[in-house]
């Protein structure tokens, strides 16, 4: 690519998604290793807080927008509104700022704190949605009724756009089978946890086209299952999963068991993460580790299970996150040694990674 140096730029849309896309995706693939029920195991997470706004949200965001553009839904000077959970929103508020939109984000006022300043930081408008206002479906509500009432409102409707999980299916899922067969290992088994969705769906889609009999697991909280109930029940501290509804670009049928993880299991495996590997991710990546565990231990302890981290924990430091959490009999990240873990870059692999792992 050519540098225009000091040179006057037309910063026109194509220019500005491409700068942005250079810095979205192809995230290293972490082999984490560990000690468990007496065996040792490897377990792979693609490092997604490496992305631009430090989340997997990222990837969803520029494809939206992207195709959007190109199909002439969204125009330049258009509005874009959303309802999200806090990462989503961030991803939105970035990339729609980036190429020029005010941006709305609407947004139950439950979420943390460092969610609701980094929304504001993009210069998004936030609105703050409560329990009695409904909560996240009247987050969702109130985006449509922005855009009923003026016709230059983008929704990207994360939920139920199958772009979401076009995005995964064409880069997470390819990088994840590339890193690993850098290394020669091909997947038994992924799980990630479900908010929109788009992460499980597309990524299942990419690998079993390659690996046909890779078993796909969706991840829930215990505390507040979804989609194994088909309704919400009960609170959860798992920020960005398992919200109000099962958005319908999931499809159960198309996936495996639903797996299950304690919202305080989950914190403690996070905060372990952090403190003994200096792995700063979220409570849904402990979470997400967890899950991949009980996978792996369903298919044996040499099962090749690979999961993601979904975003880094700098969104969480005034949440239970950065608190001591109680340990309770059904938690497994206490039993777990964290005994280190190698970087598997997208575009090439060290020979010596290929020779730990085998």
């Amino acid at each position: 690519m050519a540098f225009s140096g000091s040179d006057p730029v037309e910063f026109c849309e194509q220019k500005r998604f491409n700068a942005l896309a250079g810095m979205i995706g192809r995230t290293p693939l972490l082999a984490l290793h560990l000690r468990w029920k007496g065996e040792r195991r490897v377990i792979f997470a693609k490092a997604e807080h490496y992305n631009l706004t430090g989340s997997i949200k990222d990837r969803m965001a520029l494809n939206i927008l992207r195709c959007a553009y190109e199909s002439g839904a969204l125009k330049p000077g258009d509005t874009i509104a959303e309802a999200t959970s806090g990462n989503a929103g961030i991803a939105i508020a970035s990339l729609g700022r980036a190429l020029g939109h005010p941006v709305h984000i609407y947004m139950p006022d439950w979420m943390s704190d460092e969610r609701k300043s980094l929304l504001r930081s993009l210069g998004a408008d936030l609105h703050l949605v409560s329990r009695e206002e409904g909560g996240f479906l009247g987050a969702i509500a109130a985006t449509e009724a922005l855009a009923a009432e003026r016709d230059d409102v983008f929704l990207p409707c994360q939920f139920a756009n199958c772009e979401n999980c076009n995005a995964h299916e064409a880069t997470t899922g390819p990088e994840l089978l590339s890193q690993l067969a850098s290394i020669n290992v091909a997947p038994d088994a992924f799980i990630a946890g479900v908010g929109t969705g788009g992460t499980i769906m597309g990524v299942g889609r990419a690998l079993r086209r390659v690996v046909p009999n890779v078993s796909i697991h969706p991840l829930e909280p215990a505390e507040s299952p979804t989609l194994s109930t088909g309704y919400k029940t009960g609170s959860h501290r798992i920020q960005g999963v398992s919200d109000d509804f099962i958005p319908s670009i999931v499809k159960l049928d198309e996936l495996d068991a639903v797996i299950s993880a304690h919202d305080g299991d989950a914190i403690i495996m996070a905060q372990r993460l952090a403190t003994e590997l200096g792995l700063a991710v979220g409570i849904s990546s402990g979470a997400n580790l967890i899950g991949a565990l009980k996978v792996q231990d369903q298919l044996g302890g040499a099962a090749r299970v690979a999961t993601v981290f979904c975003d880094d924990n700098k969104k969480y430091l005034s949440t239970d996150l950065a608190r001591r959490e109680p340990v309770q009999p059904a938690y497994l990240a206490p039993d777990v040694e964290l005994i280190g873990f190698e970087s598997v870059p997208y575009d090439a692999a060290a020979p010596a990674a290929a020779s730990m792992i085998a």
